[in-house]
């Protein structure tokens, strides 16, 4: 097992806290320190693992706070902005090895089609008939005895 410092510990618990999986974690490790830890050492730095549970009160501290401006900080991410996104959709679909494989070029197009579309969005408008607006009914609640009810659907049936 390979000993860490504070650098390293806050590496792992921020990677984690992204929800980088251990696996990765321990291949960020080794590109940014060059040290080779256990998939099992990485995930005793997840507060939210049963092996974390004992983690110190300043680590997991830094693993929440890392976690809650990760979910707030959408806008920075490349991937979140749909002119980054099909950026990459046409250099896929101009990629020469994909030119040959319609099935992708047409999987491609369609995630396109989706994104620009506003599928994946959370956005949802109500609209009334023909996408107009919706128009609104005023309905009024009239309690009846069933006497009453009765009363009046005699009326009416003598009347038509």
């Amino acid at each position: 097992m390979a000993t860490l410092n504070q650098k390293h510990k806050l590496f792992i618990v921020r990677s984690l806290a992204q929800w980088n999986t251990p696996t990765e974690t321990v291949e960020l490790v080794q590109q940014e320190f060059g040290i080779t830890i256990s998939r099992q050492q990485c995930e005793a730095y997840d507060p939210t693992k049963r092996t974390g549970q004992n983690l110190s009160k300043a680590l997991a501290d830094e693993f929440h706070k890392t976690r809650d401006q990760f979910r707030k900080n959408t806008d920075e991410m490349p991937l979140a902005n749909l002119a980054v996104r099909l950026r990459h959709y046409e250099n896929l679909l101009n990629n020469p090895q994909n030119k040959r494989n319609p099935i992708l070029q047409l999987t491609i197009l369609k995630q396109v089609a989706e994104d620009v579309g506003g599928k994946y969005t959370n956005k949802t408008e109500l609209t009334g008939a023909g996408g107009g607006p919706l128009q609104s009914e005023n309905v009024t609640y009239v309690d009846a005895s069933p006497e009453l009810v009765k009363q009046v659907l005699d009326e009416l049936e003598s009347k038509y």
